[in-house]
Protein backbone atom coordinates (compact mmCIF):
# COMPACT_ATOMS: atom_id res chain seq x y z
CA UNK A 1 0.00 0.00 0.00
CA UNK A 2 1.66 3.21 -1.18
CA UNK A 3 0.98 6.96 -0.97
CA UNK A 4 3.36 9.73 -2.01
CA UNK A 5 3.13 13.45 -1.21
CA UNK A 6 5.16 15.84 -3.39
CA UNK A 7 5.61 19.59 -3.11
CA UNK A 8 7.29 21.97 -5.52
CA UNK A 9 6.93 25.01 -3.26
CA UNK A 10 10.47 26.18 -2.52
CA UNK A 11 12.20 25.38 -0.29
CA UNK A 12 10.50 22.04 -0.90
CA UNK A 13 12.47 20.34 1.88
CA UNK A 14 10.27 22.24 4.36
CA UNK A 15 8.00 19.23 3.86
CA UNK A 16 10.30 17.36 6.23
CA UNK A 17 9.69 19.91 8.99
CA UNK A 18 5.91 19.75 8.50
CA UNK A 19 5.81 15.95 8.54
CA UNK A 20 8.33 15.77 11.41
CA UNK A 21 10.31 13.24 9.38
CA UNK A 22 13.91 13.94 8.37
CA UNK A 23 14.46 13.32 4.64
CA UNK A 24 17.79 11.70 5.47
CA UNK A 25 16.21 9.13 7.78
CA UNK A 26 14.06 6.04 7.34
CA UNK A 27 11.08 6.07 9.72
CA UNK A 28 9.41 2.78 10.58
CA UNK A 29 6.76 1.71 13.09
CA UNK A 30 4.96 -1.61 13.66
CA UNK A 31 1.17 -1.82 13.82
CA UNK A 32 -1.13 -4.77 14.49
CA UNK A 33 -1.63 -5.37 10.77
CA UNK A 34 1.88 -4.69 9.45
CA UNK A 35 4.70 -2.16 9.25
CA UNK A 36 4.62 1.50 8.25
CA UNK A 37 7.62 3.09 6.51
CA UNK A 38 8.28 6.74 5.60
CA UNK A 39 11.08 7.49 3.16
CA UNK A 40 11.95 10.34 0.79
CA UNK A 41 12.64 9.23 -2.81
CA UNK A 42 13.68 12.82 -3.57
CA UNK A 43 14.51 15.83 -1.40
CA UNK A 44 15.71 18.82 -3.38
CA UNK A 45 15.23 22.55 -2.99
CA UNK A 46 12.62 22.73 -5.75
CA UNK A 47 10.96 19.32 -5.31
CA UNK A 48 10.51 16.99 -2.37
CA UNK A 49 8.56 13.73 -2.10
CA UNK A 50 7.62 11.80 1.02
CA UNK A 51 6.48 8.21 0.52
CA UNK A 52 4.28 6.35 3.00
CA UNK A 53 4.58 2.61 2.47
CA UNK A 54 2.44 0.17 4.45
CA UNK A 55 3.60 -3.43 4.38
CA UNK A 56 0.48 -5.44 5.26
CA UNK A 57 0.73 -8.82 6.96
CA UNK A 58 -2.48 -10.63 5.86
CA UNK A 59 -2.27 -13.16 8.67
CA UNK A 60 -1.83 -10.47 11.32
CA UNK A 61 -4.71 -8.51 9.79
CA UNK A 62 -7.07 -11.48 10.15
CA UNK A 63 -5.94 -12.16 13.73
CA UNK A 64 -6.49 -8.50 14.64
CA UNK A 65 -10.10 -8.51 13.48
CA UNK A 66 -12.74 -8.33 16.15
CA UNK A 67 -16.02 -10.18 16.34
CA UNK A 68 -15.11 -13.08 14.05
CA UNK A 69 -17.87 -15.35 12.80
CA UNK A 70 -18.18 -18.31 10.51
CA UNK A 71 -18.11 -16.06 7.47
CA UNK A 72 -14.83 -14.60 8.66
CA UNK A 73 -13.15 -17.95 8.06
CA UNK A 74 -13.55 -17.58 4.29
CA UNK A 75 -10.47 -17.76 2.07
CA UNK A 76 -11.22 -14.18 0.93
CA UNK A 77 -9.76 -12.97 4.23
CA UNK A 78 -6.35 -14.07 3.02
CA UNK A 79 -6.68 -13.53 -0.73
CA UNK A 80 -7.89 -9.95 -1.35
CA UNK A 81 -6.80 -6.43 -2.30
CA UNK A 82 -6.09 -5.25 1.27
CA UNK A 83 -2.27 -5.44 1.06
CA UNK A 84 -2.06 -2.91 -1.78
CA UNK A 85 -5.29 -0.86 -2.18
CA UNK A 86 -5.97 2.20 -0.03
CA UNK A 87 -8.45 1.68 2.79
CA UNK A 88 -8.98 2.45 6.46
CA UNK A 89 -5.64 0.71 7.01
CA UNK A 90 -3.94 3.63 5.26
CA UNK A 91 -5.89 6.10 7.41
CA UNK A 92 -4.49 4.43 10.52
CA UNK A 93 -1.01 4.57 9.00
CA UNK A 94 -1.44 8.30 8.26
CA UNK A 95 -2.47 9.23 11.78
CA UNK A 96 0.33 7.06 13.18
CA UNK A 97 3.14 8.39 10.99
CA UNK A 98 1.99 12.01 10.65
CA UNK A 99 0.06 12.70 13.86
CA UNK A 100 1.95 15.93 14.58
CA UNK A 101 1.30 17.29 11.09
CA UNK A 102 -2.38 16.31 11.28
CA UNK A 103 -2.62 18.13 14.59
CA UNK A 104 -1.38 21.33 12.96
CA UNK A 105 1.86 21.49 14.94
CA UNK A 106 5.40 22.21 13.81
CA UNK A 107 7.69 23.00 16.73
CA UNK A 108 10.75 23.83 14.64
CA UNK A 109 8.98 25.99 12.03
CA UNK A 110 5.50 26.98 13.31
CA UNK A 111 5.10 29.57 10.54
CA UNK A 112 4.85 26.72 8.01
CA UNK A 113 1.71 25.15 9.45
CA UNK A 114 -0.84 27.42 7.76
CA UNK A 115 1.18 28.00 4.60
CA UNK A 116 -0.54 26.71 1.41
CA UNK A 117 1.78 24.51 -0.64
CA UNK A 118 1.70 23.26 -4.21
CA UNK A 119 0.98 19.59 -3.50
CA UNK A 120 0.61 16.41 -5.51
CA UNK A 121 -0.60 13.14 -3.99
CA UNK A 122 -0.27 9.85 -5.84
CA UNK A 123 -1.90 6.57 -4.88
CA UNK A 124 -1.31 3.82 -7.46
CA UNK A 125 -4.21 1.68 -6.20
CA UNK A 126 -7.38 3.19 -4.70
CA UNK A 127 -10.43 1.08 -3.96
CA UNK A 128 -13.76 2.63 -5.01
CA UNK A 129 -16.48 0.13 -5.97
CA UNK A 130 -18.83 3.01 -6.94
CA UNK A 131 -16.45 4.24 -9.63
CA UNK A 132 -14.73 7.38 -10.87
CA UNK A 133 -17.70 9.69 -10.40
CA UNK A 134 -17.67 9.24 -6.62
CA UNK A 135 -13.93 9.98 -6.46
CA UNK A 136 -14.53 13.28 -8.23
CA UNK A 137 -17.59 14.15 -6.11
CA UNK A 138 -15.53 13.75 -2.94
CA UNK A 139 -12.26 15.48 -3.88
CA UNK A 140 -13.10 18.13 -6.49
CA UNK A 141 -15.27 20.26 -4.12
CA UNK A 142 -12.19 20.52 -1.88
CA UNK A 143 -10.28 22.25 -4.68
CA UNK A 144 -8.20 19.38 -6.03
CA UNK A 145 -7.50 18.59 -9.66
CA UNK A 146 -8.32 14.90 -9.97
CA UNK A 147 -6.51 12.58 -12.39
CA UNK A 148 -7.87 9.05 -12.31
CA UNK A 149 -7.21 5.91 -14.35
CA UNK A 150 -8.95 2.53 -13.95
CA UNK A 151 -6.89 -0.53 -13.14
CA UNK A 152 -7.64 -3.62 -15.25
CA UNK A 153 -8.51 -6.87 -13.52
CA UNK A 154 -5.72 -8.50 -15.48
CA UNK A 155 -3.85 -6.84 -18.33
CA UNK A 156 -3.31 -10.26 -19.92
CA UNK A 157 -7.06 -10.74 -20.22
CA UNK A 158 -8.61 -7.41 -21.29
CA UNK A 159 -11.93 -9.14 -21.84
CA UNK A 160 -12.33 -9.44 -18.08
CA UNK A 161 -12.88 -5.67 -17.96
CA UNK A 162 -11.96 -3.09 -15.36
CA UNK A 163 -11.75 -3.62 -11.63
CA UNK A 164 -13.07 -1.37 -8.87
CA UNK A 165 -9.52 -0.10 -8.38
CA UNK A 166 -8.06 3.15 -9.72
CA UNK A 167 -4.74 4.95 -9.93
CA UNK A 168 -5.43 8.36 -8.39
CA UNK A 169 -3.48 11.63 -8.47
CA UNK A 170 -4.61 14.78 -6.63
CA UNK A 171 -3.07 18.19 -7.31
CA UNK A 172 -3.70 21.59 -5.79
CA UNK A 173 -2.69 24.41 -3.49
CA UNK A 174 -3.47 23.33 0.06
CA UNK A 175 -2.34 23.48 3.66
CA UNK A 176 -0.71 20.13 4.40
CA UNK A 177 -2.77 19.58 7.56
CA UNK A 178 -5.96 19.97 5.52
CA UNK A 179 -4.77 17.55 2.85
CA UNK A 180 -4.01 14.89 5.46
CA UNK A 181 -7.41 15.32 7.11
CA UNK A 182 -9.13 14.97 3.72
CA UNK A 183 -7.27 11.73 3.02
CA UNK A 184 -7.83 10.36 6.52
CA UNK A 185 -11.61 10.68 6.23
CA UNK A 186 -12.23 10.11 2.54
CA UNK A 187 -10.10 7.03 1.80
CA UNK A 188 -12.30 4.68 3.88
CA UNK A 189 -15.36 6.49 2.45
CA UNK A 190 -14.19 5.61 -1.08
CA UNK A 191 -13.48 2.01 -0.06
CA UNK A 192 -16.82 1.83 1.82
CA UNK A 193 -15.29 -0.51 4.36
CA UNK A 194 -13.41 -0.46 7.66
CA UNK A 195 -11.14 -3.05 9.15
CA UNK A 196 -12.24 -2.39 12.73
CA UNK A 197 -15.39 -2.00 14.78
CA UNK A 198 -17.13 1.36 14.36
CA UNK A 199 -18.33 2.85 17.64
CA UNK A 200 -18.76 6.15 19.44
CA UNK A 201 -15.14 7.20 19.13
CA UNK A 202 -15.46 7.14 15.33
CA UNK A 203 -17.89 10.05 15.60
CA UNK A 204 -15.26 12.00 17.51
CA UNK A 205 -12.62 11.17 14.89
CA UNK A 206 -14.87 12.29 12.04
CA UNK A 207 -15.66 15.61 13.72
CA UNK A 208 -12.06 16.22 14.74
CA UNK A 209 -10.71 15.67 11.23
CA UNK A 210 -13.67 17.10 9.32
CA UNK A 211 -14.71 20.13 11.33
CA UNK A 212 -12.94 22.60 9.00
CA UNK A 213 -14.39 21.36 5.70
CA UNK A 214 -17.14 18.80 6.22
CA UNK A 215 -19.96 21.24 7.14
CA UNK A 216 -19.84 22.85 3.69
CA UNK A 217 -19.04 19.75 1.61
CA UNK A 218 -21.90 18.95 -0.82
CA UNK A 219 -21.57 15.21 -0.04
CA UNK A 220 -21.50 15.73 3.73
CA UNK A 221 -24.31 13.25 4.49
CA UNK A 222 -22.88 10.54 2.24
CA UNK A 223 -19.46 10.96 3.85
CA UNK A 224 -20.93 10.61 7.35
CA UNK A 225 -22.95 7.52 6.42
CA UNK A 226 -20.05 5.70 4.82
CA UNK A 227 -17.44 6.73 7.38
CA UNK A 228 -19.69 5.49 10.21
CA UNK A 229 -20.66 2.33 8.33
CA UNK A 230 -24.36 3.21 8.09
CA UNK A 231 -24.97 3.15 11.86
CA UNK A 232 -28.02 5.42 11.86
CA UNK A 233 -27.67 6.63 15.46
CA UNK A 234 -24.01 7.50 15.01
CA UNK A 235 -24.68 9.31 11.73
CA UNK A 236 -27.47 11.37 13.27
CA UNK A 237 -25.29 12.22 16.24
CA UNK A 238 -22.37 13.25 14.01
CA UNK A 239 -24.47 15.50 11.80
CA UNK A 240 -26.10 17.08 14.85
CA UNK A 241 -22.77 17.70 16.57
CA UNK A 242 -21.23 18.97 13.38
CA UNK A 243 -23.39 22.06 13.70
CA UNK A 244 -23.52 22.16 17.48
CA UNK A 245 -22.33 25.34 19.12
CA UNK A 246 -19.57 23.43 20.92
CA UNK A 247 -18.06 21.67 17.94
CA UNK A 248 -19.10 23.63 14.87
CA UNK A 249 -17.74 26.90 13.55
CA UNK A 250 -17.95 29.85 13.44
CA UNK A 251 -19.95 30.61 16.59
CA UNK A 252 -19.98 33.16 19.35
CA UNK A 253 -18.63 31.58 22.51
CA UNK A 254 -20.09 32.64 25.84
CA UNK A 255 -18.05 30.32 28.06
CA UNK A 256 -14.38 29.91 27.29
CA UNK A 257 -13.32 26.27 27.69
CA UNK A 258 -15.08 25.91 31.04
CA UNK A 259 -12.15 27.50 32.83
CA UNK A 260 -13.11 30.29 35.20
CA UNK A 261 -10.45 33.00 35.24
CA UNK A 262 -10.01 35.63 37.90
CA UNK A 263 -13.20 36.59 39.71
CA UNK A 264 -13.15 40.01 38.04
CA UNK A 265 -13.73 38.43 34.61
CA UNK A 266 -16.79 36.36 35.50
CA UNK A 267 -19.80 37.53 33.53
CA UNK A 268 -17.53 38.36 30.61
CA UNK A 269 -20.21 37.40 28.08
CA UNK A 270 -22.58 40.04 29.48
CA UNK A 271 -19.77 42.59 29.49
CA UNK A 272 -19.05 41.87 25.82
CA UNK A 273 -22.66 42.31 24.83
CA UNK A 274 -22.96 45.59 26.74
CA UNK A 275 -19.76 46.91 25.13
CA UNK A 276 -21.07 45.99 21.68
CA UNK A 277 -24.46 47.60 22.37
CA UNK A 278 -22.79 50.81 23.54
CA UNK A 279 -20.66 50.92 20.37
CA UNK A 280 -23.76 50.47 18.21
CA UNK A 281 -25.63 53.18 20.13
CA UNK A 282 -22.79 55.65 19.71
CA UNK A 283 -22.75 55.05 15.95
CA UNK A 284 -26.53 55.32 15.57
CA UNK A 285 -26.96 51.85 14.05
CA UNK A 286 -30.58 50.93 13.37
CA UNK A 287 -30.25 47.91 11.08
CA UNK A 288 -27.80 45.32 12.46
CA UNK A 289 -26.59 41.86 11.43
CA UNK A 290 -25.08 39.58 14.08
CA UNK A 291 -22.58 37.21 12.43
CA UNK A 292 -22.18 33.98 14.37
CA UNK A 293 -25.22 34.82 16.48
CA UNK A 294 -25.20 31.57 18.48
CA UNK A 295 -28.18 31.31 20.83
CA UNK A 296 -29.31 34.87 20.07
CA UNK A 297 -28.54 36.54 23.40
CA UNK A 298 -27.20 39.71 21.78
CA UNK A 299 -30.14 39.79 19.37
CA UNK A 300 -32.60 39.68 22.28
CA UNK A 301 -30.87 42.57 24.02
CA UNK A 302 -30.70 44.63 20.83
CA UNK A 303 -34.42 44.16 20.20
CA UNK A 304 -35.10 45.79 23.59
CA UNK A 305 -33.25 48.94 22.50
CA UNK A 306 -35.25 51.92 21.31
CA UNK A 307 -34.39 52.99 17.79
CA UNK A 308 -33.33 49.54 16.56
CA UNK A 309 -35.43 48.87 13.47
CA UNK A 310 -34.19 45.42 12.45
CA UNK A 311 -31.79 42.74 13.70
CA UNK A 312 -30.70 39.75 11.62
CA UNK A 313 -28.75 36.84 13.09
CA UNK A 314 -26.64 34.51 10.95
CA UNK A 315 -24.97 31.27 12.00
CA UNK A 316 -23.55 28.21 10.25
CA UNK A 317 -25.05 25.89 12.92
CA UNK A 318 -28.66 24.80 12.45
CA UNK A 319 -28.87 23.78 16.08
CA UNK A 320 -27.70 27.19 17.25
CA UNK A 321 -30.39 28.85 15.13
CA UNK A 322 -33.04 26.59 16.65
CA UNK A 323 -31.87 27.60 20.12
CA UNK A 324 -31.90 31.24 19.11
CA UNK A 325 -35.46 30.90 17.86
CA UNK A 326 -36.52 29.38 21.17
CA UNK A 327 -34.59 31.95 23.21
CA UNK A 328 -36.21 34.83 21.32
CA UNK A 329 -39.70 33.22 21.43
CA UNK A 330 -40.15 33.87 17.72
CA UNK A 331 -43.27 31.71 17.50
CA UNK A 332 -45.17 33.83 20.04
CA UNK A 333 -44.04 37.26 18.84
CA UNK A 334 -46.61 39.70 17.52
CA UNK A 335 -46.43 40.34 13.74
CA UNK A 336 -44.91 43.77 14.43
CA UNK A 337 -42.18 42.31 16.68
CA UNK A 338 -41.56 39.43 14.29
CA UNK A 339 -40.95 41.86 11.46
CA UNK A 340 -37.94 43.27 13.29
CA UNK A 341 -35.95 40.04 13.54
CA UNK A 342 -34.77 37.31 11.19
CA UNK A 343 -32.49 34.29 11.54
CA UNK A 344 -30.40 33.12 8.58
CA UNK A 345 -28.33 30.03 7.98
CA UNK A 346 -25.01 30.94 6.39
CA UNK A 347 -21.26 31.29 6.77
CA UNK A 348 -19.14 34.41 7.19
CA UNK A 349 -16.62 32.98 4.71
CA UNK A 350 -18.98 33.16 1.73
CA UNK A 351 -20.31 36.23 -0.12
CA UNK A 352 -24.00 36.58 0.72
CA UNK A 353 -26.21 39.31 -0.72
CA UNK A 354 -28.47 39.05 2.34
CA UNK A 355 -25.73 40.81 4.33
CA UNK A 356 -25.77 43.94 2.17
CA UNK A 357 -27.57 47.12 3.32
CA UNK A 358 -27.02 47.07 7.09
CA UNK A 359 -25.83 49.96 9.21
CA UNK A 360 -23.68 47.64 11.30
CA UNK A 361 -22.29 44.10 11.38
CA UNK A 362 -21.20 42.44 14.61
CA UNK A 363 -18.88 39.43 15.06
CA UNK A 364 -18.66 38.62 18.77
CA UNK A 365 -15.98 35.97 19.52
CA UNK A 366 -16.20 34.58 15.98
CA UNK A 367 -12.95 35.16 14.09
CA UNK A 368 -10.88 32.95 16.39
CA UNK A 369 -13.04 29.98 15.30
CA UNK A 370 -11.95 30.46 11.68
CA UNK A 371 -8.94 28.77 10.19
CA UNK A 372 -6.33 31.51 9.57
CA UNK A 373 -6.43 30.68 5.86
CA UNK A 374 -10.12 31.72 5.84
CA UNK A 375 -9.63 35.10 7.50
CA UNK A 376 -9.09 36.69 4.10
CA UNK A 377 -12.52 35.44 2.97
CA UNK A 378 -14.10 36.86 6.13
CA UNK A 379 -12.44 40.23 5.54
CA UNK A 380 -13.41 40.51 1.87
CA UNK A 381 -16.99 39.34 2.47
CA UNK A 382 -17.71 41.60 5.45
CA UNK A 383 -15.58 44.68 4.75
CA UNK A 384 -15.37 44.48 0.96
CA UNK A 385 -18.68 42.95 -0.17
CA UNK A 386 -21.28 43.72 2.53
CA UNK A 387 -19.59 47.03 3.53
CA UNK A 388 -21.75 48.11 6.48
CA UNK A 389 -21.09 51.57 7.88
CA UNK A 390 -19.89 50.08 11.18
CA UNK A 391 -18.28 46.72 11.97
CA UNK A 392 -17.74 45.56 15.57
CA UNK A 393 -15.36 42.63 16.19
CA UNK A 394 -14.47 41.10 19.57
CA UNK A 395 -11.95 38.34 20.25
CA UNK A 396 -10.01 36.96 23.25
CA UNK A 397 -6.82 38.70 24.37
CA UNK A 398 -4.23 35.94 24.65
CA UNK A 399 -2.01 38.16 26.81
CA UNK A 400 -4.57 37.56 29.54
CA UNK A 401 -4.52 33.74 29.29
CA UNK A 402 -1.81 33.33 31.92
CA UNK A 403 -4.34 34.58 34.50
CA UNK A 404 -6.65 31.61 33.90
CA UNK A 405 -5.59 29.18 36.67
CA UNK A 406 -6.58 25.98 34.81
CA UNK A 407 -5.35 27.01 31.37
CA UNK A 408 -1.99 25.43 30.50
CA UNK A 409 0.73 27.26 28.62
CA UNK A 410 -0.08 27.43 24.93
CA UNK A 411 -3.67 26.23 25.42
CA UNK A 412 -6.62 28.12 23.97
CA UNK A 413 -9.74 29.07 25.91
CA UNK A 414 -12.02 26.90 23.77
CA UNK A 415 -11.22 23.63 21.94
CA UNK A 416 -12.58 25.03 18.66
CA UNK A 417 -10.38 28.14 18.63
CA UNK A 418 -7.94 28.15 15.73
CA UNK A 419 -5.86 31.00 17.14
CA UNK A 420 -5.93 33.60 19.90
CA UNK A 421 -4.26 36.97 19.34
CA UNK A 422 -2.43 39.12 21.82
CA UNK A 423 -3.07 42.87 21.81
CA UNK A 424 -0.30 43.65 19.35
CA UNK A 425 -1.42 40.99 16.86
CA UNK A 426 -5.05 42.14 17.02
CA UNK A 427 -4.01 45.77 16.58
CA UNK A 428 -1.90 44.86 13.54
CA UNK A 429 -4.75 42.90 11.91
CA UNK A 430 -7.33 45.62 12.58
CA UNK A 431 -5.22 48.39 11.09
CA UNK A 432 -4.36 46.34 8.01
CA UNK A 433 -8.06 45.61 7.39
CA UNK A 434 -9.05 49.24 7.98
CA UNK A 435 -6.39 50.50 5.54
CA UNK A 436 -7.30 47.96 2.87
CA UNK A 437 -11.07 48.53 2.90
CA UNK A 438 -11.32 52.23 3.73
CA UNK A 439 -12.33 52.16 7.41
CA UNK A 440 -11.03 53.86 10.52
CA UNK A 441 -10.74 51.74 13.65
CA UNK A 442 -10.79 52.19 17.43
CA UNK A 443 -9.56 49.34 19.65
CA UNK A 444 -10.42 48.88 23.33
CA UNK A 445 -10.54 46.21 26.05
CA UNK A 446 -13.58 44.48 27.55
CA UNK A 447 -13.69 43.43 31.20
CA UNK A 448 -11.57 44.46 34.16
CA UNK A 449 -8.05 45.22 32.98
CA UNK A 450 -4.91 43.78 34.49
CA UNK A 451 -2.03 46.25 34.59
CA UNK A 452 0.36 43.92 32.80
CA UNK A 453 -1.90 41.69 30.69
CA UNK A 454 -4.72 44.02 29.71
CA UNK A 455 -8.41 43.07 29.54
CA UNK A 456 -9.64 39.49 28.96
CA UNK A 457 -11.39 40.44 25.69
CA UNK A 458 -10.56 43.03 23.06
CA UNK A 459 -12.90 44.93 20.72
CA UNK A 460 -12.42 46.81 17.47
CA UNK A 461 -15.01 49.26 16.11
CA UNK A 462 -14.51 49.95 12.40
CA UNK A 463 -16.18 53.01 10.85
CA UNK A 464 -16.50 53.61 7.11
Amino acid sequence: MLLTITTTTSPATDLGFLLHKNPDSHYTVSLSFGTVHVVYPEAKHDRCTAALLVDIDPIALVRARQGSSGADLALSQYINDRPYSTSSLLSVALITAFSTAMGGRCKERPELVNRPLSLEVKMPVVSCPQGEQLVRKLFEPLGYEVEIHPVALDERFPGWGESSLFALTLRGEAVLQHLLSHLYVLLPVLDDEKHYWVGQEEVDKLLRQGQEWLPTHPERDLIARRYLRYHHDLVEQALSRLFDEESGFPLSTEVDKGHEPLASTQGLGASRREAVREALRSHGARRIVDLGCGEGRLIGELLSEQGIERVVGMDVAHRALKKASAHLHLETMTPRERGRVELLHGSVTYCDSRLVGFDAAVAVEVIEHLDPTKLGAFESNVFGFARPTTVVVTTPNSDYNSLFPLLGEGEFRHPDHRFEWNRQEFDRWCRAVADKYGYSVVISGIGDEDEEHGAPSQMAVFSR
